[in-house]
């Protein structure tokens, strides 16, 4: 799909966004209004017609990809539409204005047509390279496989611990119960990891209370169960140790690619969150704009 929408019908829209710009560019060297040039000329007025329909059409992809019935193109096709198109915006609404700029409404119509455009072209370079890197993460697991392989190693970790003692089970129990995945959007984009763990009381200290420790990836706890088996003179005990280490690295392992195929996940989803409202932001300093125009011009 993200390869397809730029090559669609041997790159049809790339050419007639090319061909579009060259008639407007060439229209615009050649036309002399015997002022400076701005929007208030018949060649102004001309592109600010065609600006603001562009922008109409672009925000109707927002429907027609909702309407899987509609025999008025194919989903790709509009898509492939709306990149080049869109693009076209940057020289038609330049040219729209002049280069006449001021602290108004209409350039801040222009401002916001800007970040639709580059937050749009975000979201191209986003499909064309995320979805390779979530499947290379992935290898041949999804997501649910991924989660069901760390609740599978948990029960491992607890059965291990079952028969060790007090002290090493609780760390287990705990590093289990406070692993967290995912979270708020910051956590979620940011990938970190917010697991605790609660660290037991060391065996020949006269200390009763417990510490919750930050655990990202399992370290906290990996670190102390090698500290516990640098110790242990018990050839069994040494063995569960080392058993509960390489379960725990396993699991650090699993939550790190679910962490990224959330992360990426999110920032494939996150950039919708600014383009589509910079878009109504857009229709409502362009009907400004326009509504200013016919009224005081």
């Amino acid at each position: 799909m993200h390869e397809s929408i730029l090559v669609y019908s041997g790159r049809r829209y790339l050419w007639v966004a090319l061909a579009v710009i060259a008639v407007a560019a060439a229209v615009y060297g050649i036309h002399d209004p015997g002022e400076p040039p701005n929007g208030g000329t018949w060649l102004g007025y001309t592109l600010g017609t065609l600006s603001a329909m562009l922008v109409v059409w672009l925000m109707w992809f927002g429907v027609r990809k909702r309407s899987y019935m509609s025999t008025a193109g194919t989903t790709q096709g509009w898509l492939s539409g709306h990149v080049y198109l869109g693009t076209t915006l940057l020289v038609l609404a330049t040219l729209h204005s002049g280069m006449q700029m001021g602290w108004n409404v209409h350039t801040l119509a222009y401002v916001f047509m800007w970040a639709v455009i580059l937050s749009g072209f975000y979201g191209v370079y986003a499909y064309r390279r995320y979805p390779r890197w979530v499947t290379e993460n992935r290898g041949e697991m999804n997501r649910e496989q991924m989660l069901a392989r760390v609740s599978d190693i948990d029960r491992r970790c607890m059965k291990v611990a079952q028969e060790l003692p007090a002290d090493i089970q609780e760390l287990t129990t705990s590093a289990v119960n406070r692993t967290t995945v995912g979270g708020g959007w910051r956590a979620q984009l940011s990938g970190r990891d917010y697991s605790q763990v609660v660290m037991p009381a060391s065996s020949d200290s006269s200390e009763t209370g417990h510490e919750i420790a930050a655990n990202p990836d399992q370290q906290t706890a990996i670190f102390w169960l090698a500290d516990r088996l640098s110790r242990s003179t018990d050839a069994g005990l040494s063995l569960k140790l080392k058993e509960l280490e390489s379960l725990l690295a396993g699991k650090a392992a699993l939550l790190r690619r679910v962490r990224a195929d959330i992360r990426l996940h999110g920032f494939l989803q996150a950039w919708l969150y600014v383009h589509v409202p910079l878009s109504f932001g857009l229709i409502a300093a362009l009907f400004v704009h326009i509504i200013t125009v016919f009224l005081y011009w």
